[in-house]
């Protein structure tokens, strides 16, 4: 098995909140992230597929296809934005890096082609980062009036 990865960079801004908790909940769990107008955080994400080297072209996928379809269906959507108010596919999901990754992945596994998605790494600074392999996670999705439902990615 050969393990083949692209690295891509987008900068965005978010707020880490639950709007079910009291905002002295939100502080005390989220603290500085809470801040109600966001933070920026300039961000690496790592995609890595996995496969069997196709023998006439050597590539288990071409980087180009897969740099193309992680700027075309993430990057596009998510590269100097708010994370909570503009991006469509992550309305309602409290904007961790770790709810990123679920959603990334969900968004691009099944444009996948040649080889399998097999992890997306999120670096949301130098020292800190969430590396997810695609095994199902429910993460709850909070509508407008605050009441919540689950989505299984």
């Amino acid at each position: 098995m050969v393990y083949v990865t692209r690295k891509m960079h987008f900068s965005a801004a978010h707020r880490l909140f639950n709007p079910t908790f009291s905002h002295e909940k939100n502080e005390q769990i989220f603290d500085k992230c809470n801040n109600p107008m966001g933070h920026g955080h300039n961000y690496t994400m790592e995609v890595t597929v996995k496969g069997i080297p196709d023998p006439e072209t050597g590539y288990v996928i071409d980087l180009k296809v897969l740099r193309d379809l992680i700027e075309e269906h993430i990057i596009e959507h998510v590269d100097h934005k708010h994370l909570n108010h503009d991006v469509d596919f992550l309305k309602g999901i409290i904007p961790t890096a770790e709810n990123l990754a679920i959603r990334f992945w969900s968004i691009l596994e099944p444009k996948i082609s040649g080889g399998t998605l097999h992890s997306i790494k999120l670096y949301e600074s130098d020292a800190n980062f969430v590396e997810y392999f695609g095994e199902p996670v429910s993460i709850p999705v909070y509508n407008v009036d605050s009441s919540k439902t689950v989505e299984t990615l």
